[in-house]
């Protein structure tokens, strides 16, 4: 049984929990107190160096980094990892765009606007990131005119990755509607056996908090 280390309100352990769900591996959530300082913990930090969520544990092997997960669960189950090594390098090279530039940005943005004191944002700040982020989800919309999904007909890994963070209720400046081809490849996702939203597939979410 794979576990994974998570907390319902990261994007990133998402990425990995819905690639575990949607390949039908077994795995379980391990819950994970981050906004209790958990992560900065002496036992966490020897799980993971990073003091970061998502942490995947397969037996011995312990791996951390979503896009890494995504990838050994992929290659495990023989799911979501495109069909050539053409595709592969493709869905690569997607995986990259969204850690650099897509929830790269939407990650700390969101952070930033929903579970920072309003003392400690700032407006400045805010904006340049929304206006990287348009940015970013405006190369996504492009692709999305000409493939149903990120690397062709079919969903991979990269799809998981890059719609991360995108089906998080708390504003950040995303209006799907704003993006129809973002906004029907959220639904055909939606729409695929086994998709849950991040706060019904994880423990942990603000209203749990409340």
């Amino acid at each position: 049984m794979i576990k994974l280390h998570c907390f319902g309100e990261s994007g990133n352990a998402y990425k990995a929990a819905l690639t575990l769900e949607l390949s039908e591996a077994e795995w379980e959530p391990v819950y994970v107190d981050f906004f209790n300082g958990e992560t900065r913990t002496d036992p966490f930090r020897e799980l993971n160096i990073m003091g970061e969520v998502p942490v995947m544990e397969d037996g011995d092997l312990v791996l951390t980094q979503s896009g890494v997960i995504q990838d050994y669960v992929s290659s495990k189950t023989g799911k979501l990892g495109g069909r050539s090594a053409a595709e592969r390098r493709d869905i690569l090279r997607w995986l990259f765009f969204d850690n650099h530039k897509l929830s790269g940005i939407a990650g700390p943005l969101r952070f930033n606007m929903n579970f920072l004191p309003k003392e400690k944002q700032n407006a400045d700040v805010i904006a340049f990131m929304q206006m990287r982020l348009n940015s970013a989800l405006k190369v996504v919309e492009t692709q999305l005119t000409e493939t149903p999904y990120l690397t062709g007909d079919a969903l991979t890994i990269a799809d998981i990755a890059c719609v991360g963070y995108l089906f998080y209720p708390e504003p950040f400046g995303f209006d799907r509607t704003k993006f129809p081809h973002i906004d029907a490849w959220m639904t055909r996702i939606e729409n695929t056996k086994g998709y849950k939203h991040p706060y019904d597939l994880m423990p942990g979410s603000p209203a749990d908090r409340a």
